[in-house]
């Protein structure tokens, strides 16, 4: 960089730029890294994949109780013939909807096997090419070698490889490209009106996105992303600290270079009953993706939003919110314990600092898929301290289910 470079006053755009990530930095737990010395350097999630059994109500679902807008979208009517694709955004976060059409389709198979849920978390790099090989050099099965699609807006240069279940990573770079989402999507907009006073954002980020994977096979899939994908141990929970009188569990949290992706990896432990992690994985019949954490700069109002669009959240019991250990484990946050209680929304506190978390129920038919909120402020971490109180109230939704 020259002098004069690095004196010169910055524009309005690079100081927004600037101000977004550092806002980002705040909600996701981002930390600085060298990229250079990364084999596999990922920049960011770039579209978590579902697939759904109607993906049309899906895109209007998501929309009106998450906040999020419809920005492209793939189909019959753009030459797509077997399937639809609605594309919809919420600040850096970017959710795919894909619904088989034609009988035949593919997607109608995975439906069918495992409901809905996610297909692809798609992530974003820089070099295509170097982070296949590298995958492939450490054993990675590679689904789509590096290939160009491109239209008017440009070209993506893209891949695929597998990981847990039948769960990909395509890797994206779209450096080259100015369109809505890839080429062969048409930019789309929202046909419905929101409702007076709904907010235009609810979350901002993709804070992390939680694996379930068979009994034993948690380790190798942590060992497989460092060694894949270079991602290094964040967190480890074991033993008492993720287990109830009922149902244990096993976590271990694995993230890219900069936290910009974090994908916490849980498997079943013994227990008296069945842990959640057992009843996901009966239900979608293999291991996938459970939950996805969003990162949102004001919990209560996204909570009072999306309840008054129907979205149902798990129960917390008083006696959490009125237990005198957790007043003084937490210390001061922003709003006042009886607005949190009010909504159910749990807190923690770490060295670092604090988070606001709570859980949807499961949002579609099969006790599978379900969303995480979260606030942070400091905290990198995944409310460890509420561990005992969140699983304790999946309990009793499962034995609503009679599955626990």
């Amino acid at each position: 960089m020259t002098t004069a470079d690095s004196t010169r006053s910055l524009t309005p755009e690079e100081r927004a730029a600037d101000l977004e990530f550092d806002q980002l930095k705040q909600l996701v737990g981002l930390v600085e890294y060298d990229e250079t010395t990364d084999p596999f350097p990922v920049t960011a999630m770039d579209a978590i994949v579902f697939v759904a059994g109607n993906a049309t109500q899906a895109a209007h679902f998501y929309q009106s109780a998450f906040g999020m807008e419809l920005v492209a979208y793939a189909g019959p009517e753009t030459g797509t013939r077997d399937h639809k694709a609605y594309v919809l955004r919420s600040g850096s976060a970017r959710f795919v909807l894909k619904g088989g059409v034609a009988p035949d389709s593919p997607l109608l198979d995975h439906h069918r096997r495992h409901g809905d849920g996610v297909v692809d978390l798609a992530l974003e790099v820089r070099d295509v090419d170097a982070c296949v090989e590298h995958a492939r050099a450490q054993g990675a099965t590679v689904l789509d070698e590096p290939h160009d699609v491109s239209d008017e807006h440009g070209t993506v240069r893209m891949a695929a490889i597998a990981t847990y279940g039948e769960t990909r990573h395509s890797l994206i770079d779209r450096s080259r490209y100015s369109g809505p989402y890839l080429p062969g999507y048409q930019p789309k907009t929202s046909t419905f009106v929101k409702r007076e006073g709904a907010p235009k954002r609810l979350f901002q980020a993709i804070d992390h996105c939680v694996g379930n994977v068979e009994l034993g096979q948690m380790d190798y899939w942590v060992n497989w992303y460092r060694k894949v994908m270079g991602f290094a141990n964040m967190a480890e929970f074991v033993g008492d600290d993720i287990a109830t009188e009922y149902s244990a569990l096993m976590s271990k949290v694995v993230a890219n270079g900069n936290h910009r992706v974090k994908f916490p990896l849980n498997e079943p432990a013994v227990g008296k009953k069945k842990s959640q992690i057992d009843e996901y994985l009966e239900y979608y019949g293999q291991a996938g993706c459970q939950h996805i954490a969003l990162a949102t700069n004001d919990i209560l109002r996204t909570v009072d939003a999306m309840r008054a669009e129907g979205v149902d959240f798990l129960a917390t019991p008083d006696a959490y919110y009125e237990d005198p250990e957790l007043r003084e484990r937490i210390g001061t946050v922003r709003v006042p314990v009886e607005e949190l209680k009010k909504r159910g929304v749990l807190v923690d506190r770490d060295e670092d600092g604090y988070l606001l978390q709570i859980f949807t129920k499961p949002i579609g038919d099969r006790p599978t898929v379900f969303y995480e909120l979260i606030e942070r402020h400091g905290s990198l971490g995944f409310g460890k301290g509420n561990f005992k109180a969140l699983f304790q109230s999946i309990e009793r939704e499962q034995e609503r289910r009679g599955n626990l």
